[in-house]
C-alpha cells in the first residue's frame, strides 16, 4: 500500500499540506468539503504536487516537514529549483540583494 504526502493549491491561494492512502479519495472529499477544517471553506481546490511513500509515518515525516517551510520554499520545491531551496534552507530571501561594499571608514 503505497501512502502519499499532497500539496492543494484553496480558492483563497493559498496552499495546504496533508498526507493519506487514497490520493484520489482524498481531494473528492476536500472538494465535496466533507473533511470540514481548513479548506472546507476555501473551495474549490487544486492538487499541485504528491509524492507517494512506502510507509504511512514516511507521508506524515514529510507532511510535517512542508508544514514547517515557508510559501516561497515549497513553490520552490514543486518546480524543482533546487538552488533555490537550498538559499531560502540557510535563510535566504527571494530576491535579496548582496551586501555591497562597505561605506565606513575603519
Amino acid at each position: 500500500m503505497a501512502f502519499h504526502t499532497y500539496i492543494l493549491r484553496c480558492a483563497d491561494g493559498s496552499y495546504y499540506v496533508g498526507h493519506t492512502d487514497d490520493l484520489e479519495r482524498r481531494i473528492v472529499e476536500h472538494q465535496a468539503g466533507t473533511l470540514g477544517g481548513y479548506t472546507a471553506q476555501r473551495r474549490p481546490v487544486t492538487l499541485l504536487w504528491a509524492q507517494s511513500f512506502q510507509t504511512r509515518d514516511d507521508a506524515f515525516a514529510a507532511e510535517r516537514q512542508l508544514k514547517g517551510w515557508s510559501r516561497a520554499k515549497k513553490e520552490a520545491m514543486m518546480t524543482r529549483d533546487w538552488e533555490l531551496i537550498s538559499i531560502l534552507a540557510r535563510g535566504g530571501k527571494v530576491g535579496a540583494q548582496p551586501p555591497g561594499p562597505s561605506t565606513s571608514s575603519g
